[in-house]
Formats: C-alpha cells, structure tokens, sequence
C-alpha cells in the first residue's frame, strides 16, 4: 500500500466514526406534530426497509392525529445517486402525474385518541413506475405545501451481488466493530469503465444515516468487481436494540413499569442504565424498526390506540455534554426536538415523552454533538457480537445517460460472522 493510499485508508475509517447528519437535511422534511404513525415499507413478512424491486408493492400510511379528514395528496420524485432531483420528466419513470390524491382514509373508533388514517400503495392503479432508482415521496396538504417526505429505493437485477459480514480485524477495534466485503457478479452487463459507471451504497439496519458511498472495486476480474477490503469498510457494530411493547396497552409488560389513564393512556418505561461499559448481552430484536400491533382489536390501523410513552437514561459519563436523543425507524431516524431527552436534577435521569401508537418498537439512545455528528455507541457501547443487517445497492450510469438506475441489491447479516 503506497502513501497515497494509506492517507485515504486512515481518512475513510475516521469518517466512520460518526454519523454526520447534515447531508440528509436537503431532502428531508418532518413531519409536523399532528401526523403520527409514519410507515412506507414492503407489503411482504418480515420486511423493514423501502426498498422493493421494480414491479413489487411499497404501502406508505399515517395518522392525522387532528382528525378532520382532511385532503392529502403525494407526489414522487426520481432522484440521482446523490437524492437530488434527476433530470427526468415524471412521464419518463412514471404512467401518470407525479402527482395525485390520497384516497383511502378513515376515522379511528373506540379509541381515545381520534385521528384518520391514511393510506397508500405505490405504485396503484394510477400511478406504475417505469424506471428503477431513488425515490422521495412527498405528502402535501390542501395547499401544496409538503408536510413530511420519506425516501424508497427500487431496483433491478441486472447484476447479483454476494455480501459478507466479518469481525473486524485491525487489533484497535477487534471488539468494537464489524466490515462488510462484497462482489458484484455482471454476467449479463457490459462494463466499459467499471470505476466511472458503478457506484454503490451500503447501510446497516437500514438507518439512513449509516450510509457509506462512492467505494471503487479493490478487483476487477472478468465479470466480477471485488469489494474484499480487509477492513476499509467498516461500521461500529452498536448494541442490541432496547425496546417495549405496548400491544398491550392497558397493561404493564416487560420492559413497561406501568400505565396511567389520564384522557389518554400513559406507558411508563422502566429507567435503563447507559450499556457502553457492561457486558454484552443477546436478545433478538428488529434491527431499530418497529410494528404496529394490538392483541385486543381487529384491525390496529384504525382500532390502536395511543399512548405518552414516557423514557428515562441514567447516564452519567455524559462528559461533553452531548445532547441525547430516542434513535429508530419509528421517526426515519431523524434528529428532532421531539425526541430530544432533557436532564432532570431531580431524577438525574435524561427524560423524554413521546406520543407513540400501539405496537412493538425498537429504540437506542445516541448523542450528538454541537456539530451534529451523531455518535451511536457513546451510550449503549459497540460489541462485535452484536446481530446487524447491512444492505449493498448498486448504482449504474452508463456514459451517456441522464440518469442512476440502481441495478442490484444484495445483504447480510452478522449473525454470523465470517473470519
């Protein structure tokens, strides 16, 4: 490895260190408080993360916590490689408008907390997508004004790829973190500049900000591009994901210490001690996301009710004063004050409160500092041993073309890992 070379290396991996959250704040717009609920995911088991081939059904719904029925509508973007607006037409990458209703809603009954539900599926009976690629769907109100967007992904096999998940081997970080090789097999695809026209990402748990981007192939041979970097590409492994489970909503369960009616239902969190210096321990989880789900009702999309889930941390290495926040999908793993905790002297315990629908959550608490650079293992510790799934996606813009197809899609997990 020449000099050149290891002052990238050392760059690339200090850039991994954290999450910086800026490059987000282009495309993504929160939602305000009265929407609540937000799903876009798969309509097949077991399926987490907006990311579909072309052809197959994506259902984005949510609660209007106001309910008064009013009008929305959605409107679907093509993006480039970068999420910025592609250079498409919307009757390049679709059969109709970009724009269009929200025509399934409806009001919630015996619930305390009213909202109207909305949902969608993409693509429908007026709207089918052509083209693969990144995608924003945007929800706007009366008045064309976006009220929150979400972002989903569509491709096609045109190339396969094989994804492995090690435990990392540099001595400083052994117990620390994981690396993720990969090969791109393009039997069936003629590669001219393999370095210029293939890009590719790779996120773990599908958090967005976990993205590593712009990685060029170790290998070139034949048909295949080798991603088998010793240990170049490589995240913090994190902690198993804490969580509750408010199926039950009148009921203390595990992890839940009790429940409160005061107009609402309240759900009161056991308080957990920061894990980053304790021993690692396994229990399954869902990767950060989470599922509505009520055990005492039909149908959990009108039928759920709400509660204030109330959170509370003990951590006292709080060193920097970083500012410590509820970290999942159930807010697209966003940033927010919303899910901001604050300090009680009296409890010395960081709190928060969120408004959550019923259902089975995965949460973690990370910190951020005054440069937004969130740290997700300054709290709850990095252990090797820790279940991650990571996702490859691969890019391809042959010379020529206006626009990013993403081409393959392949993904691991590090339940076991490879030596």
């Amino acid at each position: 490895m020449n000099k050149s070379t290891k002052i990238k290396t050392i760059s690339l991996i200090f850039l991994l260190s954290f999450y910086p959250l800026f490059s987000q704040h282009d495309i993504s717009i929160t939602p305000p408080k009265n929407i609540k609920s937000i799903v876009l995911k798969p309509i097949k088991p077991n399926s987490y993360a907006p990311i579909i081939k072309l052809g197959e059904l994506l259902e984005l719904s949510f609660d209007d916590i106001n309910g008064e029925e009013r009008f929305y509508s959605y409107k679907i973007e093509h993006c480039d490689y970068n999420w910025q607006r592609s250079n498409l037409s919307s009757t390049e990458y679709m059969t109709s408008f970009e724009t269009d209703r929200i025509r399934d809603y409806e009001n919630s009954f015996n619930t305390l907390q009213f909202y109207t539900h909305y949902n969608l599926k993409i693509p429908n009976q007026n709207n089918k997508i052509k083209k693969s690629g990144n995608y924003i769907i945007s929800i706007l109100d009366e008045d064309d004004q976006v009220i929150f967007t979400r972002r989903f992904i569509i491709y096609q096999e045109k190339v396969t790829v094989g994804v492995t998940a090690h435990r990392s081997s540099d001595p400083k970080s052994i117990r620390e973190k994981q690396s993720v090789q990969f090969v791109i097999n393009h039997q069936n695809l003629l590669l001219n500049n393999p370095n210029e026209e293939i890009k590719v990402d790779i996120y773990q748990n599908s958090d967005w900000n976990s993205v590593i981007k712009n990685l060029k192939p170790k290998y070139v041979r034949g048909t295949q591009l080798m991603y088998n970097y010793v240990d170049e590409i490589s995240f913090w492994a994190g902690n198993e994901y804490l969580y509750f489970d408010t199926k039950e909503i009148r009921n203390a369960t595990n992890n839940i210490a009790k429940t409160r009616l005061n107009n609402i239902f309240n759900t009161y969190l056991y308080y957990t001690e920061a894990r980053g210096k304790k021993p690692y321990s396994f229990y399954p989880d869902v990767n950060g996301n989470f599922v509505l789900r009520t055990i005492d009702t039909d149908d959990v999309s009108l039928e759920g009710d709400y509660s204030f889930v109330h959170f509370a941390l003990e951590y006292k290495e709080n060193t920097n004063n970083d500012n410590i926040y509820i970290y999942g999908a159930f807010n697209d793993w966003k940033i927010t004050e919303e899910n901001k905790l604050t300090y009680n002297k009296q409890t010395n315990l960081y709190q928060a409160t969120l408004l959550l629908k019923q259902g089975f959550y995965n949460y973690t608490y990370v910190a951020v500092n005054d440069n937004m650079q969130l740290n997700t293992h300054a709290i709850e510790g990095s252990y090797y041993q820790t279940e991650n799934n990571y996702s490859v996606l691969v890019y391809y813009r042959k010379y020529g073309e206006r626009y990013d197809q993403v081409i393959g899609f392949g993904s691991a997990s590090s339940e076991i890992l490879q030596n």
